[in-house]
């Protein structure tokens, strides 16, 4: 297993191939650079207890043995890891410990740092980690170690086998990643055969438009998860009926990503935008907010391309290390394909089925984003409402409008139509109601995509029919109109989302001047006397337009949905009635504000 894990690497470090500009090189610099993240891991781990990470022990903390293991387990002489006997003391004792920690069946707590436990898992995450580094090391190990380790496995890949491979999802995906290692290394090829069955049941499983459906579309971050166990599959196996969806959702991530890094939330069904600022006057991300990638985007020019562009903005030194693990382990390095021209106007819209479902429009420094993917509220706490429905990028500013969706805040829709107080997160609720207690349509129960002559959206919400369209000025103006029907009894309002940064302070045509921090913010139409300036751009609003901070979302990862004021969104609320169809918003980039 071992010399089948290292043979690319060693490939590559005895041609010693060069970076070239049309090539994606890579594998004997992320070497050496997990060599030097090396000390800082090893920082983090207790030599009495065998565990890594501070506070409350989860099973995760112990995900950091995977970069150890491959720093110990591939050939550099020039690294005083490699083969060396303390590393390996340490990465067993760290296997030792999820060993003591498991119950009869080799499950953990599902535990997580902020002390809320959500049941006993076989956590894919961890064992697709143990097993890949069980055969990195096995062959080192002491025998009594080597025979502790292979019981744990089999046990936990035993009921892996039994009872997790039952539908596709993109954990039982990750699952089966995992017990295809656990075949190769612990000599069981029928766990290699039920696994390989089940992974092109997950590429066969690919929507037309290159991603794995949850929740009615798209969940961009969670599609993270398929390409890496699809890719790392592909890796061990050699397996060519998994690569068109590879290079399928490659294409579908280079589309849907922010020219920043950041991937596009706005048809994500699962998670808003990660908004990390390193300080208040910044519109740049943190490299940590941008998507790195993983080894499934290695095996076409088109994935390649994406990662090169990740990289470049996130830095090779923020890579984390266990993506650099298996990068080093699994990747294939090769061409790229060409970035797309500069110059003029680039729309890509995704169909399906021969409808147009999503559209990305990039021109000069503009970046948009419209989804008509709509899907009913649902129980799940994990299946957010699409309701948030364009994104508006600058490269002076970032993200202006959008932010993604979330439940339990109808703030965050694009329209609504109905009573919002109908629709709200009460305080500690574990187990909320998530569709509204009354008359209240939040999300469109049909939504049409406009390409010309102005990108749009048309879309349906009870008995109301509602219009957006998009219009680029300049490189410095874009206009957002937005309409709507007559909603008899219901009163209907459009809802713009302004990404907030922390600390920063916000400035109305009244004069009035907030800071967006901890303290609430309601600001009605005399105060906001249509105009606001903030980070950078500023917005001429329509008479009757009102501001509140913070549209807190409901988080589905805290057991009791709470949120930090951080995770909310400024929302300006336009109202229409039967003297007021339509509003105007022209967005001003503020000639002051330096491009990104």
């Amino acid at each position: 297993m071992t010399r089948f894990l290292l043979t690319g690497l060693a490939a590559a470090l005895a041609l010693g191939r060069a970076v070239s500009a049309d090539e994606l090189r890579y594998k004997t610099d992320l070497l050496v650079r997990l060599a030097r993240q090396t000390p800082n891991i090893l920082k983090t781990y207790d030599p009495q207890s065998g565990r890594f990470g501070t506070g409350i022990w989860i099973c995760g903390d112990q995900h950091a043995m995977y970069p150890l293991a491959v720093v110990y387990a591939t050939p550099d002489p020039k690294s005083r890891y490699y083969r060396s006997p303390e590393l390996l003391k340490v990465i067993t004792k760290a296997g030792d410990l999820l060993i003591e920690k498991a119950d009869p069946q080799g499950r953990w707590v599902f535990e997580k740092k902020d002390g809320s436990t959500w049941g006993m898992v076989w956590m894919p995450w961890t064992y697709s980690r143990w097993i890949r580094t069980f055969g990195l090391i096995c062959d080192a190990m002491p025998a009594e170690a080597r025979q502790r380790w292979t019981d744990a496995l089999v046990r936990g890949y035993t009921g892996i086998s039994r009872n997790e491979l039952r539908s596709v999802h993109n954990i039982p995906a990750h699952h089966a990643m995992g017990l295809y290692a656990a075949g190769k290394v612990l000599d069981r090829p029928e766990w290699c055969q039920q696994a390989a069955q089940f992974l092109r049941r997950v590429a066969a499983a690919q929507s037309e438009g290159g991603y794995w459906a949850e929740g009615g579309g798209p969940v961009v971050r969670y599609n993270f998860v398929y390409i890496d166990a699809l890719g790392t599959y592909y890796a061990m196996s050699g397996d060519k009926a998994v690569l068109p969806a590879l290079e399928k959702a490659a294409r579908f991530h280079r589309q849907f990503t922010y020219p920043t890094g950041q991937a596009v939330e706005t048809i994500d069904g699962r998670n808003p935008l990660e908004m990390l600022f390193p300080s208040a006057d910044s519109n740049r991300p943190l490299p940590e907010a941008v998507a790195q990638g993983n080894v499934g985007f290695t095996f076409s020019p088109v994935g390649r391309a994406y990662l090169k562009h990740q990289w470049a903005r996130a830095g090779m030194d923020r890579l984390d290390p266990d993506l650099m693990a298996s990068l080093v382990l699994y990747g294939e390095e090769g061409p790229v394909e060409e970035p797309p021209p500069a110059e003029g106007r680039e729309s890509s819209v995704l169909v399906e089925g021969g409808i147009p479902r999503a559209a990305t429009i990039r021109q000069g420094p503009w970046f948009l984003c419209l989804s008509a993917y709509t899907a009913p509220v649902v129980a799940s706490r994990w299946i957010q409402d699409r309701q948030n429905l364009a994104s508006v990028y600058h490269d002076a500013t970032g993200v202006i409008f959008g932010g993604g969706n979330t439940k339990l805040q109808p703030a965050w829709s694009t329209f609504t139509a109905g009573d919002m107080g109908l629709l709200a997160h009460r305080s500690g609720d574990e187990n909320p109601v998530f569709t509204p207690k009354g008359p209240l349509y939040h999300v469109p129960s049909q939504a049409s995509l406009v390409t010309e002559p102005e990108p749009g959206l048309d879309l349906t919400y009870g008995p109301v029919r509602c219009r957006l369209r998009l219009r680029i000025l300049g490189p410095n103006t874009l206009e957002y109109r937005l309409e709507a029907g007559e909603g008899g009894a219901l009163p209907v309002a459009a809802h713009l989302t302004v990404v907030p940064r922390m600390g920063r302070k916000l400035t109305t045509g009244s004069g009035h001047v907030v800071t967006i921090g901890a303290k609430p913010v309601a600001l009605d139409p005399q105060q906001v006397r249509g105009q606001v300036t903030y980070a950078g751009f500023r917005l001429h609003l329509p008479p009757a337009a009102s501001l509140y901070w913070p549209a807190l979302p409901h988080n589905p990862y805290r057991k009791d949905g709470r949120a930090e004021p951080a995770e909310g969104r400024i929302e300006i609320r336009l109202p229409f009635d039967a003297q007021h169809a339509a509003h105007l918003v022209t967005v001003e980039i503020l000639p002051e504000t330096k491009a990104q």
